[in-house]
């Protein structure tokens, strides 16, 4: 008889044990959603190429697709080859200041000659005095040339300032045309192909990240002041037909607003109560697929 009474409890016991969160009564109730981002079409043309399908992983900055550039190209060519010809008519001083600082040198030769004779008598210091004139001269005229040269040169580079002003707007333009994926993820939804016609803001795929994903629950007015940001709790959903898998959660959102509940979602209270929105912030390992319904416990 003893050994009968502990089976008994054992078994018991164990069915105890595998009840499941429905059987014992979740606390709230709601379904799984992921971040979903729509990536669409930031240029005009043709689609050449979109290397992606439905369920690709994608990773964040990863380019998957060229809109047609040839257009762009062109008109930053034109750019180019204008503002090599304004760079055309910039002037060289470098000939001009070569002759003179011959004529220079030459008087410092002079120069020193004609110091040498005064040191003898043999020449008159009005001599030595006119040629440190004109040597005061070429200087100047050195100092011009470039000076000169210089404000030309900064004049007709000028005018290359809306020139590079455009390049920098087609170079954004260009980069535009290559579609890179935003975040890391799982491709939901295709809706363009290679080779179709891209406008600016056509949805091109829906992609989001599968491995964060958070539980979108209800709670009652009642339950309210038990949730708080950061609580850790046990989110459940079902694996079969009378079996359910255990996650766990953390408190990522609660609404500062009450609304009704939604008749997708069924509580222990009364559908008239007013309920809050919550958000469970669930690691999934694979098994929560986005519209799956849940169920937590606080």
């Amino acid at each position: 008889m003893r050994i009968i009474g502990i089976f008994i409890a054992g078994a018991a016991l164990l069915a105890f044990t595998q009840c499941t969160p429905a059987e014992n009564g979740a606390d709230a109730y709601g379904h799984f959603e992921a971040r979903e981002i729509v990536v669409s079409a930031e240029a005009n043309g043709q689609l050449l190429k979109l290397e992606l399908e439905e369920g690709a992983v994608l990773k964040a900055g990863q380019t998957i697709g060229l809109i047609d550039t040839t257009t762009l190209a062109l008109q930053r060519a034109q750019l180019y080859a204008s503002m090599g010809t304004v760079r055309k008519k910039t002037q060289d001083p470098n000939p001009q200041i070569k002759v003179l600082e011959e004529q220079r040198r030459s008087l410092l030769r002079e120069k020193d000659r004609v110091e040498s004779l005064l040191k003898d008598n043999a020449a008159l210091p009005k001599q030595l005095d006119d040629i440190v004139g004109q040597i005061d001269v070429l200087d100047e005229q050195i100092r011009a040339a470039r000076s000169n040269a210089d404000r030309f040169n900064e004049a007709v580079l000028s005018e290359t300032d809306p020139l590079a002003a455009q390049l920098r707007i087609l170079n954004e333009q260009i980069s535009r045309c290559y579609v890179k994926n935003p975040i890391d993820g799982t491709v939901i939804l295709q809706w363009a192909e290679a080779g179709e016609l891209a406008n600016v803001g056509k949805p091109l795929y829906k992609i989001a990240d599968l491995r964060h994903m958070e539980l979108r629950a209800y709670v009652s007015g009642d339950q309210l002041s038990a949730v708080k940001i950061g609580q850790q709790v046990n989110v459940h959903f079902d694996i079969g037909q009378e079996e359910m898998q255990t996650l766990p959660g953390t408190v990522s959102w609660i609404s500062s607003q009450a609304e009704f509940t939604p008749k997708i979602v069924q509580t222990k209270e009364e559908r008239v109560n007013l309920v809050y929105a919550i958000k469970i912030a669930v690691e999934n390992d694979g098994s929560v697929k986005i519209g799956m319904p849940g169920e937590v416990n606080f």
